[in-house]
């Protein structure tokens, strides 16, 4: 995995040349992400290492995906994602992780997630943008999520499909550990056409 200074420094490059690409200032990156000016700039000036809701509320803004944001180097045609280059975005002191493990946005912004949590700990997911899904498969306990505090439980090998444009938790209340992947799927907007500022949302990642 790419050391935390180098992920720091390619999100700096890579926010900079997709705000610059749009020709968004960054009060109108602000207004459109619901992120702070003062952080935008600290994040450009590769000051900081932003939170997983910090880097997708500004993905959404930019119409890209976080993989986008993260990446040290540009994307080949094909690309092959070695163990050593997974990004892990979110790490928690029960041993939780939310692992990056690829993504695209060209047609459409996808997203795959390789997600840990242990006994007891939960991650509540902001509603994404309308149109947003999300596909999720069990390799390891049982997941329960809730959707509008409705809640489903979700088994080892199982699946689920889920509208992901309105709040969500994902939750471990079993005593053993829960890993699942997660598949996040965006409509992806044209980039440089005005819209309104989305709604903020977790994850695709984490706290």
């Amino acid at each position: 995995m790419p050391d935390p200074e180098t992920i720091t420094a390619a999100i700096a490059s890579n926010v900079r040349a997709q705000r610059a690409h749009r020709g968004m200032t960054l009060d109108a990156l602000a207004a459109r992400s619901g992120v702070s000016r003062g952080m935008l700039v600290q994040i450009e000036q590769c000051r900081t290492n932003p939170s997983v809701t910090t880097l997708t509320r500004i993905a959404d803004a930019l119409g890209v995906t976080v993989a986008r944001l993260v990446e040290v180097s540009d994307t080949p045609v094909v690309r092959v994602v070695h163990a050593s280059d997974v990004v892990t975005l979110w790490r928690s002191d029960k041993g939780g992780s939310a692992r990056l493990l690829v993504g695209s946005d060209a047609p459409a912004i996808l997203e795959m997630w390789d997600w840990a949590l242990a006994p007891g700990e939960h991650h509540d997911g902001d509603a994404h943008p309308a149109g947003t899904r999300e596909m999720l498969t069990v390799l390891e306990g049982e997941l329960t999520l809730s959707v509008y505090g409705k809640s489903h439980v979700v088994g080892l090998d199982e699946a689920v499909l889920f509208s992901a444009d309105r709040p969500h938790r994902y939750a471990n209340e079993t005593a053993g550990r829960l890993r699942f992947i997660m598949v996040v799927t965006e409509p992806r907007q044209t980039p440089d056409a005005p819209v309104a500022a989305p709604p903020a949302r977790r994850v695709r990642g984490a706290p």
